[in-house]
């Protein structure tokens, strides 16, 4: 009798632990305590429909859309510096100047050669003229048998003579000449020049990279020139966004310095390549700065819209459970106390909204309450009264309730007795 008992007892154990762990495992899935089958206060919004965008955010700097450095060709000391930090300066405007004293005497040098050579040109054109003089009067000499054909002979070569000598002096005076044109370029050199091919007429002056006095060599820089009235922003687009993008796409940049200002880019290059290092592609936005408001160097933050949805259904994230490994929300109709689970698909997010593109909706959204709730239960709506279990709820004063059976009741009316007094 006893092991029988002590059986019995161990029976029921095993039935309560096995009963609990259910009802946590179910509890677990469902998302709401076992054994609760009341109405369920819940809120609800209705279906609307709304214009949803799919955006992207990315991270870059801006560039201005052209820079360069000025610097001499030549060789010189720094004689002055016309220009600073964030001067403007015009198309061929003069920025600095070289001490032009040894190129000077180079022109000047080359100016006496010329002279030289010049005068050694009027020399053989005189000696060829006499040359020319005396071969005539030896070949006529030479038809009436006066002059031996040995004398026409050396009178023809000195007038050919002459002819070469006259020939060297003329390729002498060029030659001086080029020499003295070259004197007078590197004399041009000694004075710097901002000059640029397209764009504005209006540049700006981004740094000074010596001071003046400074003894230079050729090609090193004096200063930067930037054109900021038109910049690059510079992104990095990941693998997942790049087959979007196309060239001519608007962007809208922030910068940090100008909180709640956006700017208008567009797209203006897409890199063929993506850098293996990093998996991103290098995108190049173009943007005016019309107001000079933005630097070259700021960080900015570039918005591009790769797609818009207009007048679509849309619900609340925080609308979405999971039922049975589906996601979807909890519907209520209209005249209805029961949530209905529907699953759905999604389209764009945008927030805290989702575009759902399948199935139609219709009717009221679960959006507070949703995760106690399974496909069929009871809800009582936002200004509806609460009343016991087992009758509709009690619809908001001024307007009707819906209806339902009455409830079958039982009598409870005694049977009439007659008096004792009678």
């Amino acid at each position: 009798m006893k092991k029988l008992i002590i059986f019995i007892v161990l029976v029921a154990l095993v039935a309560a632990v096995g009963f609990q762990v259910y009802r946590k495992v179910s509890e677990k899935k469902t998302g709401r305590p076992m054994g609760r089958m009341a109405v369920v206060p819940v809120e609800v919004t209705p279906i609307e429909k709304v214009t949803v965008t799919d955006t992207r955010d990315f991270s870059g700097t801006l560039v201005a859309k052209s820079q360069f450095l000025l610097a001499p060709k030549v060789t010189g000391r720094l004689e002055k510096i016309l220009v600073d930090i964030g001067d403007q300066v015009k198309r061929g405007q003069l920025v600095a100047e070289l001490d032009d004293g040894e190129y000077t005497q180079q022109v000047e040098q080359a100016r006496a050669e010329i002279e030289v050579v010049k005068a050694s040109l009027e020399e053989a054109a005189s000696s060829l003229e006499v040359a020319k003089r005396n071969f005539d009067r030896a070949a006529a000499l030479r038809e009436k048998q006066i002059m031996s054909e040995a004398d026409l002979d050396a009178a023809d070569s000195l007038y050919k003579a002459s002819v070469s000598k006259q020939k060297v002096a003329v390729a002498q005076v060029s030659q001086k000449e080029a020499a003295l044109k070259a004197a007078e370029v590197r004399l041009s050199y000694t004075r710097i020049h901002a000059a640029w091919d397209g764009g504005s007429d209006t540049r700006v002056i981004g740094e000074r990279l010596v001071d003046q006095g400074a003894m230079l060599k050729a090609n090193d820089p004096i200063c930067s020139v930037l054109d900021v009235a038109e910049l690059t922003a510079l992104i990095f687009v990941s693998e997942r966004d790049y087959s979007r993008l196309q060239a001519g796409q608007t962007v809208e940049v922030s910068a940090d310095a100008y909180p709640g200002r956006t700017f208008p880019g567009t797209v203006s290059r897409i890199a063929p390549l993506i850098r293996e290092t990093s998996r991103e592609a290098r995108v190049e936005v173009q943007m005016y700065n019309p107001d000079l408001v933005l630097k070259p160097g700021m960080f900015v933050n570039a918005r591009i819209e790769f797609a818009r949805h207009t007048d679509v259904p849309a619900v609340s994230m925080s609308s979405l459970v999971k039922r049975t490994g589906k996601q979807g929300v909890f519907i209520v109709k209209p005249g209805e106390h029961t949530a209905s689970f529907v699953p759905v698909t999604l389209g764009i997010i945008n927030g805290e909204t989702a575009e759902v593109t399948e199935p139609e909706l219709s009717g009221q959204v679960v959006t507070l309450g949703q995760h106690l709730l399974e496909d069929g239960s009871a809800v009582l709506l936002p200004g509806e009264k609460p009343v016991s279990p087992g009758q509709p709820p009690a619809a908001p004063e001024g307007k009707p309730g819906p209806s339902y059976p009455a409830p079958k009741r039982e009598s409870t009316t005694a049977p009439a007795t007659r008096g004792s007094g009678q």
